[in-house]
């Protein structure tokens, strides 16, 4: 009797432009096995040293649209004047190898694999305040102010998005980021896998259980409010 396929953890991480995302989602892959990457598919064009198929699959409006008709993404959002989607053939794929898949996506394409994907697990990247974030745009010495103040513009809506995640993961410290992003991952593995702990095992939860939402709402208050016009108005 054959065994019942994998069913993937999916994994879904979305941070503010500028949060040190790729930096974490690239250094995870490197010490977390069995971990599928989803490449999103855009339709903008290529920038600097980017290559098809490496961060991105560039493809034309008319194909990304005709990939749309044919119900072949899990998600899809346009973002500036450019469509972006994750393809549901990735997946298939992890299901297929016996992997568990990552999604690198904005809260408007999380939303929509929340939504067909009720179990899968959100991690929400924060900077630790506004001020380390514009630092962090500005040092990357890619974008106008005009383009910078855009993208703070779009971090303080998309913060207002923090309840719908899972684990809500602070990114100050890179090292420590990196472990405890680690930690979630391996944590949900071993919660869902229903097998006793070892001492080690148990330590791995413990610290992805610091990073979940509940746990986290008081250190969450000042970072939140640092995004909010001096007046105090704006949302929760």
């Amino acid at each position: 009797m054959s065994s019942p396929p994998h069913k993937p953890i999916v994994y879904i991480i979305s941070a503010p432009s500028g949060s040190g995302k790729s930096t974490l989602v690239n250094e995870l892959l490197k010490k977390v096995s069995d971990l599928e990457f989803s490449i999103s598919y855009t339709t903008r064009a290529p920038r600097g040293s980017e290559t098809n198929g490496r961060q991105y699959y560039f493809v034309s409006r008319p194909e990304f649209e005709k990939m749309i008709v044919e119900d072949e993404f899990l998600e899809y959002a346009e973002v500036f004047g450019n469509y972006y989607g994750t393809a549901r053939r990735f997946l298939r794929a992890a299901e297929q190898k016996s992997r568990d898949l990552l999604l690198d996506i904005d809260v408007q394409g999380a939303k929509q694999i929340q939504d067909k994907v009720p179990d899968a697990t959100s991690i929400f990247i924060l900077p630790p305040d506004r001020r380390t974030l514009e630092e962090r745009l500005r040092k990357r010495s890619e974008d106008s102010d005009a383009v910078i103040q855009r993208r703070l513009d779009t971090a303080t809506r998309e913060i207002e998005n923090y309840k719908r995640y899972n684990y809500i993961l602070i990114n100050d410290q890179l090292e420590d980021s990196i472990k405890a992003l680690r930690a979630i991952v391996r944590g949900e593995r071993l919660e869902r896998a229903g097998k006793p702990l070892s001492p080690e095992e148990t330590e791995t939860v413990a610290l992805a259980e610091r990073c979940r939402l509940a746990n986290v709402r008081d250190r969450l208050r000042a970072i939140l409010d640092s995004f909010q016009p001096p007046d105090g108005s704006g949302g929760d």
